[in-house]
């Protein structure tokens, strides 16, 4: 390993941002990628970088064979995070689950009331807009966003700016009828209806839940299956 590269990964862990480091098996040649900077005397096409991204998203290092060539995804990951958008009776049951399967988590709602250290303990909460956070903790590709407050004007900045980074998973508490209301709003804000279809609304799976504690088993589930690529 080229000490550039060496001093590139260090520099990246220190700022918490992944990285993933594309090697030639077969003359050694490396690559680094940091979101969309490349650097190393390895040239990848578009396809192997996103090869690589999608390792990244995953988590795990792996030998990949391209176009009659093995490479080896070597995966220095950023800690996942979740953003919870929503001090309410659903988060208090998700956080602490998203805690144990190892997420930092992000508590953020302008409402004061909702989202402080009485209700949600050693969580760090962020008592601003949600289009002001979310654009302050820049999201990546380990990022999880879950809308919960079923208020549009909280809501819905944060689904807008989740939609314009990587965040691997994006959900949005409300009915059906509410998520299609929701995509006539974000539709008018320019968004496409392929890139409203990385919103999962309803969100969780349906596991016929009742209670806040079984929708945040739904949502927990439904994360961690996009994160793993699973199916569920």
């Amino acid at each position: 390993m080229r000490e550039s590269i060496f001093e590139a990964i260090l520099a990246a862990r220190s700022e918490k941002r992944s990285a993933v480091l594309i090697t030639d098996i077969s003359n050694g040649q490396q690559c680094l990628v940091i979101d969309e900077h490349l650097s190393g005397d390895l040239k990848p096409d578009d396809e192997l970088v996103k090869a690589a991204k999608e390792a990244l998203t995953v988590g795990v290092s792996r030998l990949l064979e391209y176009s009659g060539v093995h490479f080896f995804l070597q995966i220095y990951a950023a800690p996942l995070r979740m953003v919870v958008i929503g001090g309410v009776h659903i988060a208090q049951a998700l956080i602490p689950m998203a805690v144990l399967a190892g997420y930092h988590v992000v508590l953020v709602d302008p409402r004061q009331a909702f989202a402080n250290p009485e209700r949600f303990p050693n969580v760090e909460i962020k008592n601003e807009w949600t289009d002001k956070a979310l654009e302050q903790l820049a999201l990546d590709a380990r990022t999880a966003v879950v809308a919960l407050t079923h208020d549009p004007k909280v809501d819905e900045p944060a689904l807008a700016s989740a939609l314009k980074s990587e965040a691997f998973y994006i959900g949005a508490l409300g009915s059906t009828r509410t998520a299609a209301k929701r995509n006539e709003r974000l539709i008018g804000l320019g968004f496409t209806v392929e890139e409203l279809s990385r919103i999962h609304g309803p969100v969780g799976f349906a596991i016929g839940a009742k209670s806040h504690a079984e929708i945040a088993v739904s949502v927990m589930a439904q994360i961690t299956a996009v994160l793993r690529n699973a199916t569920g």
